[in-house]
Formats: structure tokens, sequence, C-alpha cells
């Protein structure tokens, strides 16, 4: 019997009358990694946010670990401890040291206590590869690094799925490889992943499925060999054209 972890029925979200996802039907099980790539103002960030109801979608379901986060009695601030986000931009508190960012969630929301707090915050830092930077201010690390302590700031929350939205577009190229190197890491450790990126190497490599995204809807899903490997829509094939082979024109295809 398969372990579902993040269930999605007739999910819908419109902002007014633009309807940015359409009838979405996800299932993702326990320790799957999900990439989900695709133009600009397909939806994708948006899917990711009512995952965990930062956007409440405007129609179907979210289930996260068997509990209904669009149910009106649900908990939501309970149900959201479960689900570690990462976005494009790092959102540290600047004026905290990198051991108090990552401890205070803890010690508000979970209750640990700061030596409990600050043991975790260290596990984690060190599995970023980061323990040295425990007493640093975030504007003294590089992006790269302000990034990871944001992933190793999620994991000490005990999540049981890992959002990702696009965790390397904010970074210079050459700060890109660690960020990937701590997300392939989690993915080996069997952590749960529904990750949005443009990053097609990471998701041909790393993900078990690869969704493509256009228009609100999930044109085309399966295992990454297939869906940028040999993909059947003609939609995606003109996608990943323009993004693996960026140099070359494809007149016929839509602007991203």
């Amino acid at each position: 019997m398969s372990d579902v972890v993040i269930e999605l029925s007739g999910l819908g979200k419109s902002f007014g009358s633009l309807e940015v996802l359409r009838g979405i039907d996800l299932q993702v099980e326990r320790g799957e990694v999900v990439c989900i790539i695709g133009p600009s103002g397909s939806g994708k960030s948006t899917l990711l946010r009512c995952v965990n109801l930062l956007e409440e979608p405007t129609a179907g379901k979210v289930v996260v670990d068997g509990t209904e986060l669009t149910d009106p009695d649900t908990d939501l601030d309970g149900a959201r401890r479960h689900v570690g986000m990462v976005f494009q931009q790092f959102n540290l508190f600047s004026h905290l040291h990198v051991l108090d960012n990552l401890t205070i969630a803890q010690r508000k929301v979970l209750g640990r206590d700061k030596k409990t707090a600050e043991k975790v915050a260290r596990e984690n830092l060190d599995r970023v590869g980061l323990a040295e930077k425990a007493d640093a201010m975030p504007a003294q690390l590089s992006g790269g690094q302000q990034q990871r302590v944001a992933i190793a700031r999620a994991l000490s929350m005990n999540p049981r799925v890992m959002l990702f939205d696009e965790p390397t577009s904010a970074l210079d190229p050459e700060l890109v490889g660690d960020v990937l190197g701590v997300m392939r890491q989690l993915a080996d450790e069997g952590m749960t992943m529904l990750v949005v990126t443009h990053e097609m190497q990471f998701a041909r490599e790393v993900a078990d499925r690869v969704l493509f995204m256009d228009g609100g809807v999930i044109v085309e899903q399966g295992p990454p060999s297939e869906v940028i490997g040999n993909p059947k829509e003609e939609r995606t094939r003109t996608f990943l054209a323009r993004v693996l082979d960026p140099t070359h024109t494809h007149p016929e295809a839509p602007a991203e």
C-alpha cells in the first residue's frame, strides 16, 4: 500500500478573474522527490504555496500527511509545523546570528528549551556544511550560504515534507552547486520533496518524477528520463528546447 504524504484533489486558484491553477490532481508518496518545471506564470509557485496554504485555494482539497489543510476546522499552524519551506529569497532575520535564526521558531513554535534548540540547530548547520557559521550574521554570508542556512532552519523543525520554490534562482551561478548538493543529500536520506526548479540537470538526476506545468495545469508527468529526455507533449518539447538550448531560436515557441 502506498504511503501518500501530499494529496491535491481538484485544486484551483484564482486571483480575481485570473485563473492560475485549474483542476490539479497530484499525489506525492513518502520519500518521493517531485520536481515541477515550466515557464514563468504557469502556476508552479502558486501550486507549491497552496500545499501549505500560504495561498488559499479557491477550489479543491489539500491533504498533507493525513490532515486536510483545506478543512476550516483544521489547526493550520499545527499542520504547517510538519511542512518545511525554502523560498527564492532567504528570509533570514538580518539582526540575528545564524544560530538564533535556527532556534527562534523551534522555541516559539515547538516549545523546545534553549539547549535542545541549539543542539538541533548545530546538527543541521553541520548537515548543510556550515557548522562554523553559527555565530555569523547573515550579512557576512554569501547568498549560497544564506540559502543553506535557510534549509537548515527548515530542517530544524523536523518536517515530514520539504517544499522548495526556485531555491537557486537568486544565486550567482557559482554558488548554485552547494545548495543543490544539500538538496541531493536530503533526497538520498529519504526526505519527501516537492521542488519548483529551472535546474534541469538536478531534476534529471535527483527527481523520481517530473511534472511539466503550463497554463495552470499539469501538461505531462513521469520519470525524468521520459519528461525531460523524451517528452510526449509538443508544449513540453518546445519549452525544453528553449531551456536546454537557449542560444537556438524557436520562432514557433511562445515567450516564457
